[in-house]
């Protein structure tokens, strides 16, 4: 009998996590001595309903996977086997065999505030190297932008009452959940539920009692005191499987200082936790917490605070691993330039209706009031010299990196920092703010203005 095989990737699979067309666009560049270096850039063509920000996310794992990105016999053996590779010379695939990324990349740094039409990423290297990158590179920052961005508005609409992710089971796989999990922390979470992500992360794993716990034994009393001899100090009750409101009654009975608190998953949270709070106090349990989940998101949760609701942090899963409301990000990554034999750079644009391109290396600068507020960007050269502060970092030079990789708590507390510096209006739940974004007038003059010139 076949064992199952893992679809994780593994070193392996690394160079074939890619679209087809990719690896036959470079046998093509190869084989017609296409060897000229371009640049590429990432960048959000618009943001989703709702949205007046994102936060950058994902550029660990992109760099993570161009640096390790090598062809084994494996995968090799595998191309050679697609009869789209058939009839290919055998020196493509030595090629791929001595295949390295040498080129550079500048990124904007994750967990910074980002808006549509900006390069997250620009990759400047020999074409092939360049081109194979896409798939990979716009599978790590579509996710991970989405969700962090979903969890800082969780987050805002938490008002500062911890959030934690509970979405492992809810994401679309199990990879997923450990990306989305790491997303998730820099948007603002306190926490995870996944177990594998709290250890790789190094940030609390959370948790508390299923009902099926309670269900196993004769009645809630048991159940609530047969976890609470086992987790002493770390003791908080789900409280509706039954009957909340005397749930949270014999919760505060039975465990009196034991009880850390206690969990709503179901029925009318507002009314819920109000009542649940009184019953709690009554019974000398005023320092137990009330923990709700229960198909939350940013518009609930605001919605409960707004009414007065007595809760002291969320679990949130499906809606925010999976970006419920805006499931989808649509990150792109274009060809921009091509260096001539004069080393100067020749923009490369894309006319296509409603998809036109800006070409050329770009830069963003971001300007500040003098109490930190972000002003506004501009979007313009790479080489211009412009007020403001330039947003795009070199983090991989000639191959190898170069800028030190913050971790997850450092750029959870960047983005926090950044969401914060955002006009009020930005951060608005349901707000349809335009953060202003400016084209210099030295990019506009570099776009080309004969179609002969724009690139694919």
């Amino acid at each position: 009998m076949r064992r199952p095989e893992s679809l994780f990737p593994s070193d392996a699979a690394l160079p074939l996590m890619t679209d087809l067309y990719e690896l036959t666009m470079a046998a093509g560049y190869y084989l017609h001595g296409k060897r000229e270096k371009v640049a590429f850039e990432a960048f959000i063509r618009t943001l989703p309903a709702n949205r007046s920000f994102m936060l950058a996310a994902g550029l660990e794992q992109a760099i993570q996977g161009i640096l390790d990105l090598r062809f084994d016999d494996q995968s090799i053996g595998y191309l050679r086997s697609l009869p789209q590779f058939a009839k290919l010379p055998t020196e493509f695939f030595e090629y791929l065999r001595s295949f390295r990324f040498r080129g550079d990349v500048w990124a904007i740094p994750e967990g910074t505030a980002v808006f549509a039409n900006e390069p997250l990423v620009r990759v400047e290297a020999e074409l092939i190297e360049a081109q194979i990158l896409e798939t990979y590179l716009l599978t790590c920052l579509n996710l991970q932008t989405l969700v962090a961005s979903k969890a800082a508005r969780i987050n805002l609409a938490a008002r500062g009452r911890p959030v934690v992710d509970f979405g492992a089971r809810r994401a679309h796989g199990p990879q997923a959940g450990l990306l989305a999990a790491r997303a998730s922390i820099i948007g603002g979470c306190t926490g995870t539920s996944n177990v594998a992500a709290a250890r790789v992360l190094g940030v609390p794993a959370v948790g508390t009692m299923a009902h099926s716990w309670v269900m196993a034994f004769a009645d809630e009393p048991a159940a609530f005191a047969a976890y609470a001899d086992v987790f002493p100090k770390h003791t908080v009750c789900l409280i509706d499987t039954y009957d909340t409101l005397r749930g949270a009654e014999i919760a505060a009975r039975v465990l009196k200082d034991q009880l850390a608190g206690v969990r709503l998953d179901s029925g009318n949270l507002l009314d819920l936790s109000r009542r649940v709070r009184v019953i709690l106090d009554e019974n000398g349990c005023r320092h137990a917490k009330i923990f709700v989940s229960s198909d939350l998101n940013e518009f609930v949760i605001d919605e409960l605070l707004q009414a007065g609701a007595p809760i002291d942090s969320f679990g949130v899963g499906t809606d925010m691993v999976t970006s419920k409301d805006a499931p989808a990000l649509s990150v792109i990554y274009k060809l921009v330039a091509r260096q001539e034999a004069d080393g100067r750079w020749a923009a490369l644009i894309k006319r296509s209706p409603d998809k036109a391109t800006l070409g050329q290396r770009k830069q963003v600068w971001r300007h500040h009031s003098d109490d930190g507020r972000a002003g506004g960007d501009v979007v313009g050269l790479a080489d211009e010299q412009r007020p403001g502060d330039p947003l795009l970092q070199l983090y991989v030079r000639a191959g190898k990196l170069v800028r030190q990789l913050p971790d997850v708590r450092q750029i959870a507390e960047r983005a926090r920092a950044q969401v914060q510096s955002l006009p009020e209006a930005a951060r608005e739940l349901r707000g349809t703010y335009r953060y202003p974004v400016e084209v210099s007038p030295a990019l506009q003059q570099a776009q080309p203005q004969s179609s002969l010139t724009a690139g694919a």
